[in-house]
């Protein structure tokens, strides 16, 4: 059976996370072995959010009063905003012959290639999914996996306010700090021309695409 293929939506402006996690959910229960996978690029209004053993003591004070969603997605506490780019991979792993751990790693390495691509040393932690760059989090992975579909994805902070980040404990670590592509941009040059959110979503893309049509890794 063929590999479905992958259709990539952009969204402009700020989407409702609600009402993007009900979309996610009804495309992952009604899809059949012919429906294309897709990827949503996009940016969140601001937004905490809950994985699924998400423990609420890692909300540290919302002076904003922030909506706190309940997901289904892994991992602790996180926040989404304008400025940070959300990538929602809704797979099939079954066709693709990918296993959960490969979905991880492919994700976190279609980071480091992008950040790569503007000369930012970025790489992936054994014990703590996402992308850091000198130990400060840039990008951070939370999947579910139903019936061997994926969906929920990553995030890349591309210029942010981490303000957000600062009422919680990022995904449960105390005191991680977090970084931006333009913070590192600047340190290197702080007269380089920084790159439009819409730029980096279509590297992003391009960069996806590439990955989803190679061949699962052999074990």
């Amino acid at each position: 059976m063929s590999i479905p293929a992958l259709n990539i939506r952009h969204y402009e402006g700020l989407v409702d996370y609600a009402e993007t996690y009900r979309d996610m959910r009804e495309l992952t229960e009604h899809r059949d072995a012919d429906t294309p996978d897709e990827v949503w690029l996009l940016q969140h209004q601001d937004v905490l959010t809950q994985g699924q053993a998400g423990k609420p003591e890692h909300i540290l004070f919302n002076p904003l009063n922030l909506p706190i969603i309940q997901s289904d997605r892994g991992g602790q506490v996180t926040w989404h905003g304008k400025g940070q780019l959300v990538g929602y991979l809704l797979y099939d792993l079954n066709h693709l012959k990918w296993n959960v751990r490969q979905l991880v790693t492919n994700t976190e390495n279609a980071l480091i290639e992008l950040l790569n691509h503007y000369d930012i040393d970025a790489y992936a932690k054994k014990d703590a999914p996402g992308v850091y760059v000198d130990e400060a989090k840039i990008g951070s992975l939370g999947f579910k996996i139903r019936h061997g579909r994926s969906y929920h994805g990553l995030s890349l902070n591309i210029d942010c306010d981490l303000a957000g980040f600062r009422q919680i404990n990022p995904c449960g670590y105390a005191g991680l700090a977090m970084t931006r592509l333009i913070d590192q941009l600047q340190a290197q040059n702080p007269s380089r021309p920084l790159p439009s959110f819409v730029q980096v979503a279509q590297e992003l893309e391009q960069i996806l695409r590439a990955q989803h049509d190679l061949p699962a890794t052999e074990k």
